[in-house]
C-alpha cells in the first residue's frame, strides 16, 4: 500500500491546480454573473431597509414556524399580497476575499486528500500507473464498498 505521506505532493499540486482553474473559470468565463437580477429602484430599497439595522443573516418573508402558522388567514394573506422574498442580510462595506479564497484552497486541499486516501486503499502498491485502468477500478471498488452496484 502506498503512504500517505508520498502522496503530499500530489495532493498539493491538485488543489493549487484546481485553485487556478476555478479561478480562471470564475473571473474569465463568468458563470455567475447572472445568478442575480437587479432590484428596481434598488436604492430605495435599500435606504428603506438600513433603517431597520438587521443583523446579518438569512430571512424569509412573511416568516412563519410552524405548519399551523402558515395556514392561519394572515400569513396566507401576506404570501397572496407580497411580495414574498428571501434575504441574505451581508456585513456593510467592501466583501474580504482573502479568508474566503485561502478556505477555498485549504478545502480542495482536504478534498484531494480524501481522493488520496481512497485511491491509497484501493490500488496496491508497486503496480505500474495507468489512467485507463486507476479511475474504472477505484469507482468499481468504492462503489462496491458501498454498495452502489
Amino acid at each position: 500500500m502506498i503512504s500517505m505521506m508520498s502522496l503530499w505532493l500530489p495532493i498539493l499540486l491538485s488543489a493549487v491546480i484546481v485553485f487556478v482553474v476555478s479561478s480562471v473559470i470564475h473571473t474569465v468565463l463568468k458563470y455567475h454573473s447572472t445568478d442575480f437580477g437587479k432590484i428596481l429602484e434598488e436604492d430605495k430599497i435599500m435606504e428603506a431597509l438600513g433603517k431597520f439595522n438587521i443583523p446579518p443573516g438569512d430571512y424569509v418573508m412573511p416568516h412563519a414556524v410552524t405548519s399551523e402558522e402558515r395556514k392561519a388567514p394572515d400569513f396566507v394573506e401576506k404570501m397572496k399580497k407580497g411580495p414574498v422574498a428571501f434575504v441574505t442580510v451581508m456585513q456593510s462595506g467592501v466583501p474580504k476575499m482573502g479568508a474566503s479564497l485561502i478556505q477555498w484552497f485549504l478545502y480542495c486541499v482536504v478534498v484531494g486528500g480524501f481522493a488520496a486516501y481512497v485511491t491509497r486503499r484501493r490500488l496496491p502498491g508497486g503496480i505500474p500507473f495507468c489512467w485507463h485502468d486507476c479511475i474504472p477500478g477505484i469507482w468499481h471498488g468504492t462503489a462496491t464498498k458501498l454498495d452502489l452496484v
